[in-house]
């Protein structure tokens, strides 16, 4: 599978490093465009570099190239995933403002009709959040907030983070085999 994943600016970064890192092992096809706050608040977060970040990737591309492939639909993807999604970018998609390649990607993503999965992190949310992130599901976008799961009783804040990574997985169609799920059973 081809997936486009976005790394913004977002607390949580390490939900971009974790999908990153799920989706090498399911041997997917990564096209990665990590913009440049994005790339501070994953040093920042995890200390890993950008540079390190982008060797996970087959294809990486600046934030200002909005004349490469992922910014038309005539390239093929399977699925895009923005993990985190700032609030600010969730509304320039919301609003059609293709002002980067980050935005431009997910707004052809929605236009192909293709899986658009969005990792919003912020809380609370205010009105027009709210808003946009039900014109952003009235157009086809997947809102996956990294909301744990307590079922699975993580001991690690890595198991908490990966709970969420195995569940937008599940949402673009690469289940991970070992991933714990619920079973109904105690």
């Amino acid at each position: 599978m081809v997936i486009v994943v976005g790394i913004s600016g977002a607390s949580g970064s390490i939900y971009g490093l974790r999908l990153l890192t799920q989706l090498r092992q399911q041997q997917a096809e990564i096209h990665l465009v990590l913009t440049r706050s994005g790339e501070k608040t994953l040093f920042l977060e995890t200390a890993t570099s950008g540079a390190d970040v982008r060797k996970l990737a087959d294809c990486t591309y600046p934030v200002e190239d909005i004349s490469c492939r992922l910014a038309s639909g005539s390239f093929r993807t399977d699925a895009m995933v923005i993990a985190p999604c700032s609030i600010h970018t969730m509304s320039a998609i919301a609003n059609g403002i293709s002002s980067n390649l980050l935005v431009r990607a997910a707004d052809v993503t929605l236009k192909e009709k293709r899986k658009l999965v969005l990792m919003v992190r912020e809380s609370p949310l205010h009105l027009g959040h709210l808003r946009n992130m039900t014109a952003l599901a009235e157009m086809g976008a997947i809102i996956a907030p990294p909301i744990p799961g307590f079922y699975t009783n993580p001991q690690t804040v890595l198991e908490v983070v990966d709970h969420s990574v195995e569940r937008v997985m599940d949402l673009i169609g690469l289940p991970v085999p070992n991933a714990r799920r619920w079973d109904g059973a105690r």
